[in-house]
This record gives C-alpha cells, sequence and structure tokens, in this order.
C-alpha cells in the first residue's frame, strides 16, 4: 500500500552495496585464486629462491627463532589491532552525534577495523579490500554516501601521510649522518623525495575550492544536461578536497584529533615494533633509523597490484630493502618471513570471526532502519 508524502527509506540501506557484504568478498572465484597465489609466492620467495640463490641455510634458522621475541611481536600485532581501531573510531567512528554514532560503537568498530584490517591483507593493491569493506560497512550504518567517502579518504591520508613523512625524515636523518646506519640513496634520498612530491601533491589536492561543482555547472551556462556532467566530474575531486582538509584539521588541532592521530602512529609504530622483535629472535640487532626506513621502503611494494594480497610482492620488497642496507641475507629471510607470519597472516583468522560478527550486525541495523521506515508509514497513512 502507499500513500502520498511517504518518504521512501533512505539510499543509505538500499545501495548497490545492499547484498550481504562489498563485491570484492563476494567473488568466490577471486577469493579462491587469492588463496592459491598466496600458496604459490609462499613457495616462491621462501622456498625456491633461497635454494636457488645458495641461502637455503637461512631458512633453517627458522628453528632458532628465540620464543620470548615471537611473543613479543605477537603483542605489538595485538597493539597495532588497538592503534587501528583508535583511528578508526578517532575519524570514522564519530561523526557527528545521533544514529550513524550510536550504531558504530566500539563492538561495531571493533569488528569492522578488524574485518577491515583483514581484507587489507587478502587483496592487497594498496588495502583495497579494507577500503572497500569499511565504506560498505559506513553505507549501512546509515552514513550518508559523500560522507562515508570523504570520511574514508580522511582516514587513508592521515595514515598515509604519516607514511610519508617518516620516509622523508628518516631518509634524511640516515644520509645526514645523524642517525647511524648505512645510507644508500636508493633506500634514502629517492624514497624521501618521492614520499615529498607525493605529500606536496596532497596538499594540492586540499586546494580544491569548496565550491568547485558550482563553478563548474556555471561554465555551462544554460545546457542542463552539460552543467550536471561537469557537475558529476566534480564530484569527486570535491570529496576528495574535503577529506584531505578534514585530515588536515584532525592534524592541527590536537584536541579534536588526538584519538585519531595517536592511532595512526601507534599503528605504524606496532608494525616497526613487530619486525624489530622479529629481528631480535635471530640475533640481529639492526639499527633503529635502517630498521624504520627499510620497513617504510619495502612497504612501498604493498602499492603494486598482486593476485595473492601482497604476498610475494611486500616479501621481495621487504627483503631487497633490508639487503639494500647492508643486512645479512640469512638474518633478513628468517626475519622478514617472521614478521609477515605475525604481521600478515595472524591477523586473518580474527578478522574473519570479525567479518562474521559485522554481518550480523549489519542485519539488526537493516533490522532498525526497516523497522523505522514502517514506523514512518504507518504514521503518515493515519495522518493522510
Amino acid at each position: 500500500m502507499s500513500a502520498r508524502g511517504v518518504t521512501p527509506r533512505s539510499d543509505v540501506s538500499r545501495e548497490a552495496d545492499h547484498g550481504g557484504a562489498p563485491a570484492v568478498l563476494q567473488n568466490r572465484r577471486r577469493l579462491v585464486a587469492g588463496v592459491a597465489g598466496m600458496a604459490l609466492a609462499v613457495v616462491a620467495i621462501y622456498i625456491l629462491l633461497p635454494q636457488i640463490i645458495g641461502l637455503d641455510e637461512a631458512l633453517a634458522r627458522l628453528g632458532t627463532a628465540a620464543p620470548v621475541w615471537l611473543a613479543v611481536a605477537v603483542l605489538f600485532m595485538v597493539a597495532s589491532f588497538a592503534a587501528y581501531g583508535a583511528l578508526f573510531r578517532g575519524v570514522l567512528g564519530g561523526t557527528r552525534a545521533g544514529a550513524v554514532r550510536r550504531r558504530l560503537d566500539l563492538k561495531a568498530s571493533y569488528e569492522i577495523s578488524v574485518a577491515g584490517f583483514a581484507a587489507t591483507r587478502v587483496f592487497s593493491a594498496g588495502g583495497a579490500g579494507g577500503i572497500a569493506l569499511t565504506y560498505w560497512a559506513l553505507r549501512r550504518a546509515g552514513m550518508e554516501r559523500r560522507q562515508a567517502a570523504c570520511r574514508m579518504f580522511a582516514f587513508l591520508v592521515l595514515l598515509y601521510s604519516l607514511y610519508l613523512f617518516a620516509l622523508i625524515l628518516f631518509g634524511i636523518l640516515l644520509r645526514t649522518g645523524v642517525l647511524p646506519g648505512r645510507a644508500p640513496v636508493g633506500g634514502t634520498i629517492v624514497p624521501a623525495a618521492v614520499a615529498g612530491v607525493t605529500l606536496a601533491v596532497i596538499g594540492l589536492i586540499a586546494l580544491i575550492p569548496d565550491d568547485v561543482e558550482r563553478r563548474l555547472t556555471g561554465l555551462s551556462g544554460s545546457h542542463r544536461r552539460l552543467g550536471r556532467l561537469l557537475g558529476r566530474l566534480a564530484t569527486g575531486p570535491a570529496t576528495l578536497a574535503t577529506g584531505v582538509r578534514t585530515a588536515i584539521d584532525y592534524l592541527r588541532h590536537p584536541r579534536r584529533g588526538a584519538l585519531a592521530v595517536a592511532g595512526a602512529v601507534g599503528y605504524w609504530a606496532a608494525q616497526v615494533g613487530i619486525l624489530w622483535a622479529s629481528f631480535e629472535a635471530f640475533g640481529a640487532s639492526v639499527p633503529f633509523a635502517v630498521l624504520v626506513q627499510g620497513f617504510f621502503v619495502g612497504m612501498i611494494a604493498n602499492l603494486l597490484p598482486s593476485p595473492a594480497g601482497g604476498v610475494g610482492t611486500i616479501d621481495a620488497g621487504m627483503i631487497g630493502a633490508f639487503l639494500l642496507f647492508g643486512q645479512s641475507a640469512e638474518v633478513v629471510f628468517p626475519a622478514v618471513l617472521a614478521f609477515r607470519t605475525i604481521a600478515f597472516w595472524l591477523p586473518i583468522p580474527p578478522g574473519i570471526v570479525a567479518y562474521f560478527g559485522l554481518r550480523r550486525t549489519v542485519a539488526r541495523w537493516d533490522d532498525e532502519l526497516e523497522g523505522g521506515y514502517t514506523s514512518q508509514s504507518k504514521v503518515t497513512v493515519e495522518a493522510t
């Protein structure tokens, strides 16, 4: 039965993502291919490659890892969970008072963060899986499309701006000799320069005018179709600019952005902590600046598309980075393998559990939204 004046249910709850999950997580063929790719990459990087280049003895050292240091690495992994969750709450979980904020409580924030954490590892190329899952969850919680996109971009800008800043800072400190350690140009100045250019581009995005859509629409004059087209084309840049300005606002106002900034810093610090403990587990003491710079240089490989969820690309990138910094291959191979096992593989099982918990949470949100729509319809019908 329909009635005049009844406002249809918001498109938030019936967007294209209304199926049970984002499309990237529903593609079974891609999931199977990803698992197979992971297995092949592990065999290639950690079994075949060491034998080819004569470092098969390096893998034999895995059994000599100090359990205490491996336990420390696991604790750092748990800390990275907590920091990632704090970043989520700081940027995405507290966007406004009302229903969305209430739905994105601590339980939902944990489920989205941990499930997204795991999806980021399963689907590489800059964490596309985690981005898709988080955006889907925000939309199902009732967040408006543009606001969700803006907050997601602010989340990424805040997280990866610190990553870029670390490349610049430690690259310069190493190269100038302020901090001890080998300082090859390819591992210090080159990545620092690239990071600087990237930060400059991000800063330029923030300069896009707030009313860019209106300005472009006005250029069309009386041509309505052209105006609509230009307006749609401007939506993306305008959203990106708003996201960058939001991230900058968090950095400029410590009181407002304390939780978000602490979460971003804590996440990267915990990841470096896992790597540090992994090297210590095999008796290798890597200079602090080399450890940090090697980690961030190696993680650049995460941007490369990988059907194996980053397995192989990141492993090879990190191994190559530390070999570039003069670390012994006999230690680098087992240490990076231990790091990747703890930082990459261990978060996946709790992430899967969190994902199914998130599915139940989203179903509850849907029931709540449907119930609200039914009540509104009934009141409107009675009023007419």
